[in-house]
């Protein structure tokens, strides 16, 4: 049995892998923050520090979602915070792959669904994968961007059959 640490090894080389399969480069993220607590915030920055170091494997976090393939949100969709998520998914580039990271945005978590929270970010915008977890760990989050470039992969093999 393996340890965790080439667990983690192995998940990063297996990115690195999918991305060129998939993207044929690198893959740029941007990170929308819907009304987390910023528990998940945390676990995704830790995803570029010296242990788990994904930019080293050509995942890259972009300021503007214009330059983003997928945008990753953390927290219920507050209110306040809807209308930021939307102007930021409506100005991503196609296809919006979209990933809910932690309980709060795969469903609520905690809050749920009140006056000031809307619950999960599906309840806003299309959602292709799901990260549960509070927070969930690297490791998930790894495995939750490999799960959006498989079903990126699987639509845009869809769209190709649907043309001829």
């Amino acid at each position: 049995m393996k340890s965790g640490k080439e667990q983690t090894a192995d998940l990063r080389w297996t990115l690195q892998k999918r991305m060129k399969e998939v993207l044929g480069r690198s893959l740029h993220i941007r990170h929308v923050d819907s009304g987390s607590c910023n528990g998940c915030d945390f676990e995704m920055n830790t995803l570029t520090n010296p242990i788990y170091d994904i930019q080293r494997f050509g995942v890259d976090f972009v300021a503007s979602p214009r330059h983003a393939d997928m945008l990753m949100v953390t927290g219920g969709v507050t209110r306040h915070l809807e209308e930021a998520l939307i102007k930021t998914y409506n100005a991503a580039s196609e296809p919006k792959m979209v990933v809910a990271i932690g309980a709060c945005a795969c469903g609520g978590g905690m809050f749920g669904r009140t006056y000031a929270n809307y619950g999960g970010v599906d309840q806003i915008v299309p959602v292709y994968v799901y990260v549960p977890g509070c927070p969930p760990r690297p490791e998930a989050i790894i495995e939750g961007i490999l799960l959006a470039l498989d079903r990126y992969e699987e639509l845009s093999r869809n769209k190709g059959e649907n043309k001829r």
